[in-house]
């Protein structure tokens, strides 16, 4: 059984740092692609980036690009968010999602959220 187990989430002031993490288990971690979403209050589900099998490639949101980095460790089955200069916009439930299907583009994997809330 895939579980995607994310932490990490809490309040914090705008212009501070969080950094998530997702624990991996059930699934041959390195092989996978590995991405992050977000959820707002009232509003669609958002990309935020993604990272590839070694961690050589990755891809950002225009909206996160220059203040979060996604990396991980094959070795601990593990991704991460490092989350800095955060705004109040970025206030939102953070899911890991891994597995992306290239054919429909789609994450085959999803964990429960970690809810991350910037204040101003």
């Amino acid at each position: 059984q895939v579980q995607l187990v994310e932490s990490g989430g809490g309040l914090v002031q705008a212009g501070d740092s969080l950094s998530l993490s997702c624990a991996a288990s059930g699934l041959t971690f390195s092989s996978y692609v590995m991405g992050w979403f977000r959820r707002a209050p009232g509003k669609e589900r958002e990309f935020v980036a993604a990272i590839n099998w070694s961690g050589a490639t990755t891809v950002y949101s225009d909206s996160v690009k220059g203040r979060f980095t996604i990396s991980r460790d094959n070795a601990k089955n593990t991704v991460y968010l490092q989350m800095n200069s955060l705004k109040p916009e970025d206030t939102a439930v953070y899911y890991c999602a891994g597995d992306l299907d290239p054919e429909t583009n789609e994450y085959n994997y999803w964990g429960q959220g970690t809810q991350v809330t910037v204040s101003s």
